[in-house]
């Protein structure tokens, strides 16, 4: 049986995303970030909505027969609202005030579509911040680190030194669930581990 794997395209311009794969000694073949528009649906809950957005994003890449698209997305919940990547520093911080000294979810959804059909999995994890103060917030804000991160943050940047406590899967916080894409990939033919 020949070892050769499907071509891999990984539907994201996320450096982090990239860099997880990476992690797992993965190389994608091609990256094809998807362009959708990802404006919550008129009281779309957090969860449908992430799983939502990540099948548009991976069924907006171009594809080829023989070719695997990967495709995911993170969302910041506090209770019902969606916290997405902030407009503005402004935006940014009202979303830092919002989560100061509070849990909340992070939501991370997977999707590979083969030839075989659509595979997809949600990652549901807790965080917790720790109080912060208005220097902390501008300090945070004045690393720009921030910018286009839902929720306004990043757990392995700068703000990690906001965090005590998570559940859940800190990769999937990081934006890539590996236990659970490694799952996927394998379950769509493109084993993680190559035979010897």
């Amino acid at each position: 049986m020949s070892d050769a794997r499907p071509r891999l395209v990984l539907g994201s311009a996320s450096p982090r995303r990239l860099e997880l794969l990476g992690q797992m000694g993965i190389v994608p073949d091609d990256i094809r970030p998807a362009d959708i528009d990802e404006t919550p649906l008129p009281r779309e809950l957090p969860r449908p909505y992430c799983a939502r957005v990540t099948l548009e994003k991976a069924r907006a890449v171009r594809r080829e027969p023989g070719e695997l698209v990967l495709a995911a997305d993170t969302t910041v919940a506090v209770g019902r609202r969606i916290l997405g990547k902030p407009l503005d520093k402004a935006e940014a911080a009202s979303f830092l005030t919002l989560l100061s000294g509070r849990r909340h979810r992070v939501i991370t959804s997977v999707a590979i579509i083969s030839d075989d059909g659509e595979r997809q999995r949600d990652v549901v994890s807790a965080v917790r911040l720790a109080r912060l103060t208005k220097h902390d917030i501008d300090a945070y804000l004045a690393t720009s680190d921030w910018e286009g991160k839902a929720g306004a943050y990043a757990i392995q940047g700068p703000a990690a030194v906001f965090v005590p406590w998570i559940e859940g899967s800190f990769t999937a916080i990081m934006g890539l669930p590996i236990f659970e894409t490694a799952r996927l990939l394998s379950a769509s033919g493109y084993p993680v581990w190559k035979s010897p």
